[in-house]
């Protein structure tokens, strides 16, 4: 049965994935508007060790570079202690702050356990914040698996800015040295994944959004920034 269900996730997330030519064109558009938004975000992946991961390290950077040619004036990094006792959203925070992302431009959502969640948590924190406009920026992969989701589940537009990567391409020799012990969680020997926390059909619930309280909101919207 979990097999099945493996599988008939796969082929979904593959229907669903974006190419690369239409990943450019996001970011073309995004710069022939000129758009300027509040925040952008960036969802989390394990960090295993001291290695940066090539794709946190992808989608850093590309934060980073969204931020430095004015396309965003705040980063919010996502993403709790899943798979690891180590915290994504302050891994990606300390990375991008040694590439030059001042602190105080920088939020984070550490509840996020699911690509959904990363969404739904980051935006209540810009709710919080009175920001206006915000886009999402991760891989066109991730990016394709959430544009239906975006549309059906926040009244406010989320704009989409997917990594370029011929951009971050220029810059991926970068590899800042940050102190990991910092991005733990408080009780280390206490960490469970969330292979053990929770059973296989409840992880395939959170990955689809299925875990957010959508019945606290009107018509299963979260309102509007």
């Amino acid at each position: 049965m979990k097999l099945k269900l493996t599988v008939l996730i796969l082929v979904c997330f593959l229907f669903s994935c974006m190419s690369a030519r239409k990943a450019g064109k996001y970011y073309t558009q995004a710069v022939n508007d000129s758009l300027k938004v509040d925040a952008v975000i960036v969802p989390g992946l394990a960090f295993k060790s001291r290695d940066w991961p090539t794709l946190m390290k992808r989608r850093v950077i590309w934060s980073w570079i969204l931020y430095k040619n004015g396309i965003t004036k705040h980063v919010i990094y996502s993403g709790g202690a899943v798979y690891t006792p180590h915290i994504e959203a302050y891994v990606m925070g300390l990375y991008a702050q040694k590439l030059g992302i001042p602190r105080k431009d920088i939020f984070y959502d550490t509840a996020a356990q699911h690509s959904t969640e990363n969404v739904y948590y980051s935006y209540l924190i810009a709710k919080k914040q009175n920001f206006k406009s915000i886009a999402l920026t991760t891989d066109r992969y991730q990016t394709g698996f959430l544009k239906r989701f975006l549309k059906r589940k926040f009244r406010s537009p989320i704009h989409l800015i997917p990594v370029f990567k011929d951009s971050v391409a220029k810059y991926e020799h970068l590899d800042p040295a940050i102190d990991t012990n910092r991005v733990l969680v408080k009780r280390r020997g206490e960490f469970k994944s969330i292979r053990e926390r929770y059973p296989f059909m409840h992880r395939i619930r959170g990955t689809h959004g299925m875990n957010i309280p959508w019945h606290k909101y009107r018509e299963g919207k979260v309102d509007a920034l």
